[in-house]
């Protein structure tokens, strides 16, 4: 027992008593490494105690003049610091049942009779001071895991807020080169149609291979402008800053049924020109993402895919014909795809949920809260 009063170190014991030889005896019994034994004389002396200390336990006499032990203990037990400190009435043998419930109702979680036994006084005590140390210890840890949690919270906001800033960069540098592709190379390649032209109209019409020549000349230059048009347009549709996305998503539609043979069926308000500029983008490149993942993995022959406006929700549901997805598949590590849509959305307070079965297609429903213009 007197290995775990020294293990316990940096504990406070309080010993009440008017009698200073019994204080200066339960402080010889209880001194030990680390135990710090605080005595008090009266009542009063032991209440402006717990005002500036804690304890592991109060030793409390019960019989004392002026404020007597029971009183202590109930203004103890007032106190918000020491509510839940326990209380050892120490009295003595001829102490009557009546007293001693009377003790318990004051707050005591146990009596010590006199005459002392030294092992006994120790044994109890070792208990208490157990107990505040090991509550101690899981105070500290408590404390060092919501600072933990409070830590990863912020580094998870830092991390969302970063994502989201590069994001919107990304966005501005695709606008900023589709832009730069559609207007030079394609006045670039304009006016070389236009010099092409007027060196064709000057040429002898006797020079039939120059002719045949311009006429492939033309046909790659044309083909040189459908591709940057595309180019163009996959960097950063026009029809989504211009129309909107209700626009941006047909247009998208038609272009991957044109590409993919999947037929597209979609179903749009009929103004979502009120959504902010972020929104319609992160919505928009989610789906752009979920037709790749059906043009890739789905084997589909249909996407059906609705926009609506669920009172200050954007909701977007692509529903494939394809062979499914399986949970797995959902949680996989190599889904960084989903993982992707999934964080677009979150940037927003939006989720994106996914359900497939086997043979019988899959579901994509992205849900984004709006911030309406």
């Amino acid at each position: 027992m007197e290995s775990a009063l020294s293990a316990s170190l940096d504990v406070n014991i309080l010993i009440v008593d008017d009698d200073r030889k019994n204080l200066t005896a339960l402080q010889e019994l209880l001194r030990r490494p680390g135990l710090n034994v605080v005595l008090a004389g009266s009542g009063e002396q032991a209440l402006r105690c717990v005002l500036k200390d804690d304890f592991a336990v109060i030793l409390l006499d019960a019989r004392m003049p002026g404020v007597d032990g029971f009183e202590t203990a109930r203004l103890i037990r007032q106190r918000p610091r020491s509510r839940h400190t326990p209380i050892i009435f120490v009295t003595g043998a001829y102490e009557d049942p009546p007293s001693m419930f009377r003790g318990y109702e004051a707050g005591a979680v146990d009596y010590i009779i006199k005459p002392l036994i030294p092992e006994v006084l120790r044994s109890k005590v070792s208990v208490f001071i157990e107990l505040y140390s090991k509550s101690a210890v899981l105070t500290t840890e408590i404390a060092e895991r919501r600072l933990a949690e409070e830590h990863l919270r912020e580094s998870k906001e830092n991390l969302r807020a970063l994502a989201a800033r590069l994001e919107s960069v990304r966005e501005e540098e695709r606008t900023r080169i589709a832009r730069e592709i559609h207007d030079e190379l394609g006045q670039a390649l304009t006016g070389l149609k236009m010099d092409l032209t007027w060196l064709t109209s000057r040429l002898p019409k006797d020079k039939k291979p120059l002719i045949s020549k311009t006429k492939s000349i033309f046909r790659l230059i044309d083909d040189t402008i459908h591709s940057v048009r595309r180019i163009s347009s996959g960097l950063r549709p026009e029809v989504l800053d211009e129309a909107g996305l209700a626009a941006a998503i047909g247009w998208q539609a038609r272009d991957f049924q044109k590409r993919t043979g999947i037929r597209c069926k979609v179903t749009v308000p009929a103004d979502s020109t009120g959504l902010d500029h972020e929104r319609s983008t992160a919505a928009f490149r989610i789906f752009q993402e979920l037709l790749t993942n059906v043009a890739r993995h789905a084997c589909a022959t249909r996407v059906d895919t609705v926009v609506r406006l669920d009172d200050s929700t954007l909701v977007l549901e692509v529903q494939d014909n394809g062979k499914g997805i399986s949970k797995s598949e959902l949680d996989g590590s190599k889904s960084l795809g989903l993982l992707g849509m999934r964080e677009r959305a979150s940037l927003f307070g939006g989720n994106v949920a996914i359900t497939g079965t086997r043979g019988q297609g899959t579901r994509a429903t992205v849900s984004i809260p709006l911030r309406l213009n």
